[in-house]
């Protein structure tokens, strides 16, 4: 009985270990968000009080160019921000990504479908009863079999390199 009451437990607290890792964003500390920190330029007061016309679009006194502070917070060049368009060291690739043509509103419509994918998804989250993250088995279906694709690559001759054991 001991035996079977020990099993139990172990299988239950096994149940309550959480692999939502990354993927779940929020803060469970009630701290400050460390994501909503903006770096911000230093206060000045203004040579008049009076409150400028507004500009849809144009710069403002707090914020003066904001793309290209994103472009520098990033990480990239504050020269090459925005400078023209696409550099000629990325033309080639760009001319290659885009060879079938583009669409302007690929990012609205991916989300509608993924949030259509994932509706269909919790009808299995029904049975869910200890609340488990069903995020690799609601994605299983669209995950890369990466040894697969080794496989399929290195059948059509294609240079692969090593990779880890299976």
């Amino acid at each position: 009985m001991r035996v079977v009451f020990c099993a139990l437990t172990a299988v239950a607290l096994m149940g309550c270990a959480g692999e939502r890792g990354l993927r779940d964003l929020r803060s469970s500390t009630g701290g400050p968000d460390e994501f909503s920190v903006v770096p911000s330029a230093p206060l000045e007061i203004p040579e008049t009080l009076a409150l400028p016309t507004p500009t849809p679009g144009g710069s403002n006194r707090t914020d003066i160019n904001p793309n290209a502070n994103a472009v520098v917070a990033l990480g990239g060049s504050p020269a090459r921000a925005f400078a023209g368009g696409i550099p000629a060291s990325d033309s080639a690739l760009v001319a290659r990504a885009s060879r079938y043509g583009t669409q302007a509103d690929i990012r609205p419509v991916l989300a509608a479908e993924d949030e259509a994918f994932r509706q269909r998804g919790r009808i299995l989250n029904v049975f869910n009863v200890l609340g488990r993250d069903r995020y690799y088995q609601t994605y299983a279906s669209q995950a890369l079999n990466a040894y697969g694709e080794l496989d399929r690559f290195r059948a059509a001759g294609v240079a692969t390199p090593s990779a880890p054991p299976r």
